[in-house]
C-alpha cells in the first residue's frame, strides 16, 4: 500500500478486536517507531497488552472499546513537541495502516498510568494514539473546501492542489481542521489557526501536504 492510498484508506478507529499485535508486524512497527524516535529526538512508546488506559470513564465517554494497545508521544518539553508529535505520529499512523492496522488519535479521553509510561524528567506526554485491529474500517469524515484552508498569490499548480487534497483527509482534532497553507513561488507556509490541539494538527496536516505535493516540489517557507 503507498502512502497516498493509506491516507485516503485511513479512518480514526475506537472499537478493537481482541486479535493480538504479533511478529512480523510488531517488530516491523517497532522498528518504525525507533527510526522516527532517532530522526526527531522524540521518545515514543509502543504500549502493548495494557487496557487500563482505557478503561476509564472518560475513555467510555469517548466511544473506545476494546482499547488495550497505545502509542504514547513522549518527547523534550519544549516549543515544538505538540506539531512534531503530529509530524511522526501521523507517519506512524500511515505506516500501521499499511501494516493492515487501524488507529485513532487521543487527546484527553484516557488515563494516564505512570507506571506504564515511565516519563523521563524534562520529557512530557503531549497524547496517545490508539492502534490495533478494529472491529471496523472507520468512516471517512467531512471535509471543507480546498479554497476554505489555502490561497495562492498565482493559479496554483497541480502539486499544490494534490498537497490540499492529502492535508484535508488528515485528521485533526474534533475535525476542525483549523489551518491555512500560503504558496508564494515554490515556497509554502503553514499555519496552525486556533482550537485544540492544533498544533498536533499542524504536524499532521503538513506531513499529509508533502506526501501529496512532492517534497521535491517545494519548500516551507
Amino acid at each position: 500500500m503507498e502512502l497516498l492510498e493509506a491516507i485516503e484508506k485511513r479512518h480514526s478507529v475506537r472499537s478493537y478486536t481482541e486479535q493480538e499485535i504479533a511478529d512480523p508486524t510488531k517488530s516491523t512497527l517497532q522498528a518504525y517507531i525507533d527510526n522516527c524516535n532517532q530522526e526527531s529526538g522524540l521518545h515514543c512508546r509502543l504500549i502493548l497488552n495494557e487496557p487500563q488506559a482505557f478503561a476509564c470513564r472518560l475513555a467510555r465517554y469517548g466511544k473506545f472499546s476494546g482499547v488495550r494497545n497505545y502509542i504514547a508521544m513522549i518527547g523534550p518539553n519544549t516549543a515544538d513537541l505538540a506539531e512534531k508529535c503530529g509530524y511522526y505520529g501521523e507517519k506512524i499512523v500511515l505506516k500501521a495502516q499499511q501494516l493492515g492496522l487501524n488507529t485513532c488519535w487521543v487527546g484527553l479521553t484516557y488515563s494516564k498510568i505512570k507506571s506504564v509510561l515511565q516519563i523521563a524528567p524534562g520529557d512530557k506526554l503531549c497524547l496517545v494514539i490508539a492502534i490495533g485491529y478494529g472491529a471496523t474500517q472507520g468512516v471517512a469524515h467531512k471535509v471543507k473546501q480546498p479554497q476554505q484552508v489555502a490561497q495562492a498569490a498565482q493559479p496554483a499548480p497541480d502539486w499544490f492542489q494534490k498537497g490540499v487534497k492529502a492535508a484535508l483527509l488528515a485528521p485533526t482534532a474534533v475535525n476542525q481542521q483549523k489551518f491555512m497553507f500560503t504558496l508564494n513561488g515554490n515556497q509554502v507556509t503553514a499555519k496552525a489557526g486556533l482550537g485544540f490541539y492544533s498544533k498536533v494538527d499542524l504536524g499532521i496536516v503538513k506531513l499529509h501536504f508533502e506526501i501529496g505535493a512532492g517534497p521535491e516540489n517545494f519548500t516551507w517557507a
